[in-house]
């Protein structure tokens, strides 16, 4: 495997075992455009087309899911816009400050099924807070990731909100850097009453002695895209190995 280093800048590639997976950093993009984007790729794919991953920063917006209920904006804000879309899950809140990846995966072709996805997206973040020091974890029920030590412990520090559409996923998992959390205050996050949402920076992440800040949003990018190919990388292995015992004849004793 081939793997571009976490301070590599522009687009770059990830060389898997069988399906590589492009990295583009698309910079700061407006909300609506980008969601687009995705759909078009989407609908616009074969079975060549590459995988990729997207990441993104997005002026401040909240999105609804598609079955989402705006009630859980509670206090609206004419600077933020609030878009309807198509992924899973409720509202979230976008904004500068905030490491948004996009997953654009052909699903069917890597025989991954949506849980598995889920459960190697929440496992490249937990691996990317590590690399700055910050313990975090699951809940079950509710994807994305959350802060298991110290004073913000049970804090919500990624959302993950994905949508499937022939096989085919987009949308993806954003993580918060260093960013004025006050717009989630006007928000249930992701449908749950009274859930703080924290940041890197704010829960003490460091880097080899540097505190995170939002200099160094470029490279928790692209260490997360990084993670995100990693683990991918990993369940193909560990499917092509499984696939290569079953097809190898048993030996007669």
């Amino acid at each position: 495997m081939t793997v571009a280093g976490p301070a590599q800048a522009g687009p770059f590639r990830y060389t898997l075992a069988m399906h590589p997976i492009q990295v583009i950093e698309r910079g700061r993009e407006d909300y609506q455009p980008c969601f687009d984007a995705m759909r078009a790729f989407t609908a616009a794919r074969t079975p060549e087309t590459p995988d990729q991953v997207w990441l993104v920063e997005h002026p401040p917006v909240y999105t609804l899911g598609q079955a989402g209920d705006p009630a859980h904006l509670l206090a609206p804000d004419e600077r933020i816009p609030m878009v309807q879309i198509d992924r899973g899950g409720q509202i979230t809140y976008h904004g500068p400050g905030q490491v948004v990846a996009y997953l654009l995966l052909d699903l069917k072709r890597r025989k991954l099924m949506v849980r598995e996805l889920v459960n190697d997206i929440e496992q490249a973040v937990l691996d990317t807070l590590a690399a700055y020091n910050l313990a975090a974890e699951r809940k079950p029920g509710a994807p994305g990731i959350y802060l298991s030590d110290g004073p913000h412990r049970g804090a919500k520090i990624a959302a993950l909100g994905l949508k499937i559409r022939n096989g085919c996923s987009y949308h993806g998992v954003s993580l918060n850097v260093q960013m004025d959390l006050a717009p989630f205050l006007r928000i249930n996050p992701c449908g749950y009453a009274g859930l703080e949402t924290v940041d890197m920076a704010t829960a003490g992440g460091h880097w080899q002695d540097q505190p995170v800040t939002a200099a160094q949003q470029p490279d928790i990018a692209r260490r997360l895209a990084a993670a995100l190919c990693e683990v991918l990388a990993a369940r193909e292995a560990r499917a092509l190995a499984a696939d290569k015992t079953a097809a190898t004849p048993a030996l007669a004793s």
